[in-house]
């Protein structure tokens, strides 16, 4: 028997209405996103021919519609600036560590990175 499970669920009126991929017909609804997994095993319970362990079931919250799409938009956007925020710290490390190797002062490097001497002293012991 599966145990693994997919809740799609769409925002209805205040509600997250969830459908079950391999359970046709199961409907349940909650108010918030946490919940779904639990009240799919409880729906789950009424149907001991999908599942022999409702209780144990693995359910994978899929949201759906315009504010899934919202957040998930959202969400990549901030891996992005993560990742670019990265890059430029090991930029701005490997710039200022050339910088005074070349024998600038820290006030100079800061002043061309735009930080601090505190700061580029910093980046450029890293």
């Amino acid at each position: 028997m599966n145990n693994t499970f997919t809740a799609r669920a769409n925002r209805d009126e205040g509600w997250w209405t969830v459908t079950v991929d391999e359970v046709p017909g199961l409907f349940t609804q909650t108010r918030r996103l946490d919940q779904i997994p639990g009240m799919v095993r409880d729906a789950l319970a009424l149907f001991p021919d999908v599942t022999g362990d409702a209780g144990a079931a693995e359910v994978t919250v899929v949201p759906e519609g315009p504010a899934a799409d919202a957040a998930q938009e959202a969400a990549e956007l901030k891996d992005r600036a993560r990742e670019a925020q990265s890059q430029a710290t090991a930029s701005m490390q490997a710039v200022a560590r050339a910088l005074s190797a070349d024998g600038l002062t820290f006030r100079d490097i800061g002043n061309l990175l735009g930080v601090s001497y505190q700061q580029a002293q910093k980046l450029a012991v890293r």
